[in-house]
């Protein structure tokens, strides 16, 4: 993959996943850094009005 332009690391194109029953986006590394996510952690995906918000599951 080529390298992005700084002002174009924000921007995602979403991905269809093999099956056709999901998509995928992909995130920054240093957001996912910041919140101190791991692999196969469990998030909460909401959709909001016209957002969807990710944020850590909590029991």
């Amino acid at each position: 993959m080529a390298l992005r332009k700084t002002d174009e690391t924000k921007v995602r194109s979403l991905t269809k996943i093999a099956g056709g029953s999901s998509y995928a986006v992909t995130i920054p590394i240093d957001y996912i850094r910041k919140l101190k996510w791991r692999g196969k952690q469990k998030l909460e995906v909401k959709l909001y009005q016209d957002r969807i918000i990710i944020r850590d599951w909590k029991p």
